[in-house]
């Protein structure tokens, strides 16, 4: 390692702003450049046999050798995350899908048994019960509460893998009594912190094992990039990184370089995020025409109290039940002047959806009501405009309704 690849150095206490633009840098960037460079090559040469022949004996070190294993741009990114996160190492991937389905690959086999909660992404669970069970692998969903989770428990049970805060109804996962249930068990902890971020939530700090993130949303924070990270202990990482090399799942440099770059505003989006969401949060909870509104930070949602403990804000994202059903919500979104109807979140723009008729369309709606999918729910991801305006086209929106 040269002084151009030892990270920067930083006081032993910053904030998360100056970790965003600072952190996991070089004391030296390539070329005296400020950005990273866009590293696209495939391969990289070797200048002789000699030094092929040591590298494959494991006698010589070099940083690169095909990009299925690694890339210069995806590496700083990876720095950057680790920095962010507080972990001894990340790893990047092509979507948030291929970090969660390489990360369980990496983690189980044949005969072991994974508990999920029931608010995690949906298709993660697909993932597991329509993919690992072809490979022998037990699942168990259950509620998103640590009770739920050990009751599910079994003497092989390998992974327990969860969601905080959960998708659409903002639940939040007691981690630290999860953390010791798993520990006492030797049980792996697998959470998708993708609605916290690093900046509104630090799971490895309580003991959780393995933190996954869609990049798409927050990390990247303007809807132009797939990508996904996975971040914990360097020997984890490792492991997961050499099935990464198998499956290909691999982020491309240019979506890496939009990252870094979007990382640079993350703590500032977010906490404008978190402000705007929690008033109109308090807007809608008491607006006639809502029948209920989920946001971890009001005294109404029943994980107040774990929001408090573990959450630095509440997100941005604000989910609420109008009380015409369906119509009613379709007559709101179609209202609205600002957000956009399209499915993701933690972008700039504000974006919204009725889980209904976009990821639970193909369900009845007696089916949408067993698995907790309200036919009035919208969720609303806040982004940065102006909150004034966005509470303005919220309640013109609502009128119609």
């Amino acid at each position: 390692m040269t002084e151009r690849d030892i990270p920067k150095s930083l006081p032993k206490v910053v904030g998360a702003s100056t970790l965003a633009v600072h952190g996991g840098e070089p004391h030296v960037r390539a070329g005296r450049s400020i950005t990273p460079p866009v590293v696209l090559a495939s391969t990289y040469p070797f200048p002789d046999t000699a030094e092929l022949v040591a590298f494959m004996e494991g006698s010589f070190a070099r940083p690169h050798e095909y990009g299925r294993y690694g890339n210069p741009t995806v590496q700083a990114v990876e720095a950057k995350l680790a920095a962010l996160e507080h972990a001894e190492a990340a790893l990047l991937l092509s979507s948030g899908m291929a970090a969660i389905t390489t990360t369980l690959l990496a983690m189980v086999k044949s005969g072991q048994h994974v508990v999920l909660t029931d608010d995690v992404y949906r298709k993660t669970r697909v993932f597991a019960r329509q993919m690992l069970t072809r490979f022998g692998i037990q699942i168990d969903v259950v509620a998103p509460n640590v009770s739920a989770i050990e009751a599910a428990l079994r003497p092989n049970t390998r992974v327990v893998f969860t969601e905080s805060p959960t998708n659409p109804y903002l639940r939040i996962v007691d981690l630290e009594a999860l953390c010791q249930l798993a520990r006492a068990r030797r049980i792996n902890t697998v959470i998708d912190a993708t609605f916290a971020t690093p900046i509104n939530m630090q799971p490895l700090g309580v003991g959780v094992d393995l933190v996954i993130h869609s990049t798409t949303k927050y990390l990247g924070g303007h809807n132009d990039l797939l990508g996904g990270v996975v971040l914990g202990a360097a020997k984890m990482i490792e492991a997961i990184r050499e099935h990464l090399g198998t499956l290909g799942g691999i982020l491309d440099p240019l979506s890496a370089y939009l990252l870094f770059r979007g990382l640079k505003t993350l703590a500032l989006r977010v906490e404008r995020q978190n402000a705007s969401a929690q008033r109109l949060a308090h807007v809608l909870e008491t607006h006639a025409k809502v029948e209920r509104a989920w946001y971890p930070t009001l005294d109404s949602h029943p994980d107040r109290a774990l929001a408090a403990k573990y959450l630095r804000g509440g997100g941005g994202v604000v989910s609420f039940e109008l009380r015409g059903g369906l119509e009613a919500g379709t007559k709101f979104v179609d209202a609205l002047e600002i957000p956009l109807l399209a499915a993701s979140l933690g972008g700039v723009e504000s974006l919204v959806e009725q889980p209904a008729l976009m990821s639970y369309f193909e369900l009845s709606p007696h089916e949408r009501s067993a698995i907790g999918i309200r036919e009035g729910l919208v969720r609303l991801s806040v982004g940065i405009e102006n909150i004034e305006d966005l509470e303005r086209d919220v309640l013109q929106a609502l009128e119609s309704c």
